[in-house]
């Protein structure tokens, strides 16, 4: 262990040799490393394979199923702060009216990082433990770290890159996710649509997360899922809706042309996430990347202008810089852990965004009002 870990961590290194010596454990070993020369020693669960991306952490204390199907997470390695993992397994996933009750159709984070792994699950609505699941779907995770340690060496140097290599496999070099377009990695390849309603949205996915169908869908919004580089050609639309995604919305061009031209149609958009970052870089602001990002069901906004706080559900490493925003635009929310921007509107048109999430799963519900919202003002 170096780069200051090590006292803080020894115990659990100490644990793992000993389980390991004493015959207590048939697992294999693996390691994480970050960037700045820190290594935590562990044992592999899930699939048995190495993975490289970045190192992020998260301060959700339930929800895995829910965080790892989550799009923005492609390519992160999530560290759980919370210090056991699995205790409740993997829900059915045929019970969903969309035909899913997780985020999307498959896990994206590239790998798990807990303390605490508990194989021996129990839940009246779990089929089979994350250990399972991640190995079908070849996600590899490592048990056995210090993650409040490691939270605390995030926070304080910032997010960084990582990997975790299982001892008998080939060693692995240092990858920089956010370098890719992320975006198109994760979007849908072809327009779907949900729902009957009489008002009809189209979703720009960069991402989405299956909640946001569900939100509109259940007011009675008829949504057409689009790709993220959709031009919107051939739709009669009532409004436009920007989904989160993972990585730097500098490299979404295509989605902030689009919707640049849907606002010069006066169409009432509405993004979350990412989508507030592109609604941002559409109207000439400027967005960058956090020193960590926000990520976890606990994070407090402000109502700018009013006395109105919220908890919320988040998980992003871009924000956008208010101090950029046209004159006729207004930072509508703001993170009270940094001051950072959380939403930004229009002074009078119906334009809008946020950067948490509304329709937060599995919670908390506290802005789902603001679907409403957008619902109102597609009929004004």
């Amino acid at each position: 262990m170096t780069g200051g870990i090590r006292t803080e961590n020894a115990m659990a290194n100490e644990a793992v040799e000993a389980k390991t010596a004493a015959g207590a454990d048939t697992r294999a070993r693996a390691t994480l490393s970050l960037e700045d020369g820190t290594v935590a020693h562990g044992w592999s669960f899930g699939a048995r394979t190495s993975v490289a991306g970045e190192a992020v952490f998260c301060t959700g204390m339930v929800g895995y199923p829910e965080t790892l199907t989550d799009p923005s997470y492609e390519g992160q390695l999530l560290v759980c702060t919370f210090p056991m993992i699995g205790n409740y397994g993997v829900p059915d996933r045929s019970t969903d009216p969309l035909g899913d009750v997780f985020e999307s159709s498959r896990i994206h984070a590239a790998a798990v990082v807990v303390n605490n792994y508990w194989e021996r699950y129990s839940h009246w609505d779990a089929t089979r433990s994350l250990s399972a699941w991640m190995t079908d779907e070849g996600i590899p995770g490592i048990e056995g770290i210090d993650t409040r340690s490691l939270t605390m060496r995030l926070r304080e140097k910032g997010s960084m890159l990582g990997k975790i290599e299982v001892h008998g496999e080939a060693k692995l070099e240092f990858d920089d996710p956010n370098q890719r377009n992320l975006v198109a990695e994760v979007s849908c390849g072809g327009r779907t649509t949900y729902g009957t309603g009489a008002r009809t949205v189209a979703l720009m996915d960069c991402g989405t997360k299956r909640n946001i169908i569900r939100s509109l869908v259940s007011r009675g919004v008829r949504v057409v899922v689009c790709p993220w580089d959709d031009d919107l050609s051939g739709l009669d639309l009532d409004g436009l809706m920007v989904s989160n995604g993972p990585g730097d919305p500098s490299l979404v061009g295509k989605t902030v042309e689009t919707v640049r031209a849907a606002l010069a149609k006066d169409v009432p958009t509405f993004g979350v996430c990412m989508g507030n970052q592109i609604l941002a870089r559409a109207i000439g602001a400027e967005t960058y990347k956090l020193k960590y990002g926000h990520r976890g069901q606990n994070q407090p906004v402000n109502e700018c202008g009013t006395d109105r706080c919220f908890v919320t559900s988040q998980n992003h490493g871009f924000a956008v810089r208010t101090d950029t925003l046209p004159r006729e635009w207004r930072g509508w929310f703001e993170n009270l852990n940094d001051g950072t921007n959380e939403g930004v509107r229009h002074a009078w048109k119906a334009f809008r965004s946020v950067q948490f999430h509304p329709e937060a799963c599995p919670g908390p519900n506290d802005t789902a009002f603001l679907f409403d919202e957008f619902v109102e003002m597609m009929g004004r």
